[in-house]
């Protein structure tokens, strides 16, 4: 009797109860069991998209598409006419027809192109149970996955996050990475697009065989997120990484005036189901190697210990020991940073810690390196908005005592030890140098619009606080990155056949990992920014975990700036 009892209880709790919020996914039972008898075609999901800063799309695409309904099979339709205007054989129809127990969708996957005047064509027809619509579907080849990122389905975190939202399906996507994570309350869905019409058991139409359209009427949603991404250049950066084969590490390329990022790309390539691939590395912090020397120099400057005629013997280590690996004889400061002379940098690093053990991190942050740098601020209720959530900030030391240390301060000064910096925030600092040392915000997103076209927000060119280095003190090293290229003996030298003048800094960094032969891999980096002259692009590329014959790092350098003044012309 009382398990009779609990089973009645269960019912009316199922039935009478919680039928429209039944367990803790809030499902609608009642939805649901019109769903089951339910064939619809979703048009459009309602989600938000991404567009670049011409208008291009990012991840889906309106694409014409030929939708036909089981029924069809049932009545008589001029299968030969629709056969003709979308150049599909008429038996290849009826085939598809015959075995179909649900509506079909036809597109470009399925070998149907169809042109705005072809759905017109086929819409004045006004055949029940056949339609010529406009389908959101994902780009053919897809690009900036890591920027633009992933979502999925959890329920539970729905719920968590957007408790007032209670009108959402459990099956909402939500943003899990990137600019989907970062824009997703503004992306969720207001409404599907659909068409849809009721079946019986056997599949047969209940109503009749009208076909409901579902659309959305707000004005305002789904939003547009209008990013500063360059479509033609992010497709040529994943192109010229692949190329390269780099498969470890990524690029980030900005507009110097706008600090836009206008391309960025990080390897391995993005699997779900591999969840090493789904980070950003441009993101994460790494280390840098002798890029960091930019900062000691900066500091050197700034601090007075920028002595020209003074010369360092780049015979001895970075220790200061001569163990004969090292035979670049005495180079002045200049040229010691052309070809990255470790032993100048100890030596600076060392004196300008007696000077002030703040002076190396200061100097960083100075240049908009250290981080976060990425666009922060406050967005109607949000304080502290990012949009670079997955940002981390980088650091110098690992321990204070460390500044202590000669040993530690040698191996800080180029770019080892603790040392670890996102390639964005590296990017950011040749950026910041070449604009005369004005540090600005990362930018990735410069407006969101309403489905009407209208503006719901822009996001300013925002600076970042705190001081900057001098306007001498970015001249100074202006002088020393083009100096790279233009020494015979410059670690950039490669690149004085570049179609546009480069100035910039190599970096080999140790990651104390070797690969199944035994070698040891290396961080490889050339950061740097063009033309020399008006700068217009700031750029960073960065191979992780390479060895040092095999890395493409300034091969992809080279083939981008290449590529740029193609477009340019």
């Amino acid at each position: 009797m009382a398990a009779l009892f609990i089973i009645l209880l269960r019912l009316a709790d199922i039935q009478l109860i919680n039928t429209e919020s039944f367990s803790k996914k809030g499902i609608n039972l009642v939805q649901e069991s019109v769903n089951q008898r339910t064939q619809e075609v979703v048009i459009d999901d309602g989600r938000g998209r991404f567009v670049d800063r011409n208008g291009e799309p990012l991840k889906n695409q309106a694409e014409p598409s030929l939708v036909l309904f089981p029924f069809l099979k049932e009545i008589d339709w001029p299968v030969e006419k629709i056969a003709e205007i979308v150049n599909v054989p008429s038996t290849r129809l009826n085939n598809m027809l015959t075995s179909a127990s649900e509506p079909i969708v036809l597109s470009t996957n399925e070998g149907v192109r169809l042109s705005s005047k072809e759905l017109e064509k086929i819409n004045q027809l006004e055949i029940p149970g056949l339609f010529g619509i406009y389908r959101q579907s994902p780009l053919e080849e897809s690009i900036g996955e890591h920027i633009i990122g992933i979502t999925g389905e959890n329920a539970e975190l729905l719920r968590k996050k957007y408790p007032d939202k209670k009108d959402l399906s459990y099956k909402t996507q939500i943003g899990i990475t990137g600019l989907e994570k970062a824009f997703d309350e503004f992306l969720l869905p207001d409404a599907e697009t659909k068409l849809l019409y009721h079946v019986d058991g056997d599949g047969n139409p209940l109503f009749g065989i009208n076909v409901k359209y579902i659309a959305d009427s707000n004005p305002f949603y789904p939003v547009t997120v209008e990013t500063t991404l360059d479509k033609e250049l992010q497709t040529m950066a994943e192109e010229v990484l692949n190329k390269q084969k780099v498969e470890n590490g990524g690029l980030v390329l900005l507009d110097i005036e706008t600090n836009n990022v206008l391309a960025m790309v990080s390897k391995p390539e993005l699997n779900r189901s591999d969840n090493h691939s789904l980070t950003n590395y441009m993101l994460q912090p790494i280390f840098p190697g002798s890029v960091f020397k930019t900062v000691i120099s900066a500091a050197a400057i700034e601090y007075g210990l920028d002595d020209a005629t003074r010369e360092y013997d780049c015979n001895l280590n970075l220790y200061g020991e001569n163990d004969g690996g090292q035979d670049d004889g005495m180079l002045t400061f200049a040229r010691s940073f052309a070809k990255s002379c470790n032993y100048t940098f100890t030596t600076l690093a060392e004196e300008l810690m007696e000077k002030d053990a703040s002076a190396i991190e200061e100097t960083a942050t100075k240049l908009g390196l250290i981080g976060p740098v990425g666009w922060t601020g406050e967005v109607f209720h949000y304080p502290q908005f990012k949009q670079f959530p997955e940002e981390k900030s980088g650091r110098v030391w690992g321990n204070d005592a460390d500044k202590k240390v000669k040993r530690a301060i040698d191996q800080t000064a180029i770019g080892q030890k603790d040392v670890k910096v996102t390639p964005l925030g590296v990017v950011n600092m040749m950026s910041t140098i070449a604009r005369g040392g004005q540090k600005k915000q990362v930018r990735i997103v410069e407006n969101i619009l309403y489905k009407n076209g209208t503006n719901m927000y822009s996001f300013s060119s925002n600076s970042i606080e705190g001081e900057s280095i001098s306007p001498y003190t970015a001249s100074s090293l202006q002088k020393l990155l083009r100096l790279v290229v233009t020494d015979p003996e410059g670690t950039g030298r490669r690149f004085q056949t570049s179609p546009l003048e480069v100035s910039g800094k190599s970096g080999t960094a140790q990651t104390g990992k070797k690969n199944a032969k035994g070698e040891t891999l290396y961080n490889k980096w050339f950061a740097g920014y063009f033309p020399s002259n008006n700068p217009k692009y700031a750029l960073v590329v960065v191979e992780m975990d390479t060895t040092s014959a095999e890395a493409g790092t300034n091969a992809a350098f080279y083939d981008v700036v290449n590529e740029i003044s193609k477009l340019d012309k």
